[in-house]
């Protein structure tokens, strides 16, 4: 599709990874000159088996003193446990070390709103039908006092 200023727009479900790069690191550095550098930063906590492997856990990443989790996943037979709000803890024990004053994250499973929710986290946001039948919610929760750092 042509815009008419010597450029085209190209729709895909299969981009390559050198295309997504070229997205990801103009807005990257974009993002650095219009409010610092992200120090962006993966963080997991990995919930093992006996024979060691990985059977859930949670999975998110640092960045401008913020924790984002994007995935928490406990398996069923494990579930009313305490596991999910042990790998909240080691999280947040980490994103504290690392600076972090806040932590976010988003659902659409009731249950799941609701273990957040027994952790601290408080919603400021919600989707509805999203996705359909559905509410997708974004909580957050503080994890220190710091400058900066506002929760809604």
């Amino acid at each position: 599709m042509t815009t008419g200023a010597g450029f085209r727009l190209d729709v895909t479900d299969a981009p390559e990874a050198a295309e997504l790069a070229a997205i990801g690191d103009a807005l990257t550095a974009f993002n650095a000159a219009d409010v610092g550098p992200s120090e962006r930063q993966g963080l997991a906590v990995l919930l093992r088996d006996e024979s060691g492997v990985v059977v859930g856990g949670l999975a998110g990443f640092t960045a401008w003193t913020w924790l984002y989790v994007q995935w928490l996943f406990v398996p069923e037979a494990l579930r009313g446990r305490g596991i999910a709000a042990q790998l909240l803890a080691a999280a947040e024990s980490e994103a504290r070390r690392r600076g972090c004053g806040g932590a976010w994250i988003d659902t659409f499973s009731e249950t799941a709103l609701a273990a957040y929710q027994r952790q601290g986290y408080t919603v400021f946001g919600a989707l509805p039908g999203f996705p359909p039948g559905r509410t997708r919610w974004f909580l957050q929760k503080r994890l220190e006092e710091r400058p900066g750092i506002m929760l809604a």
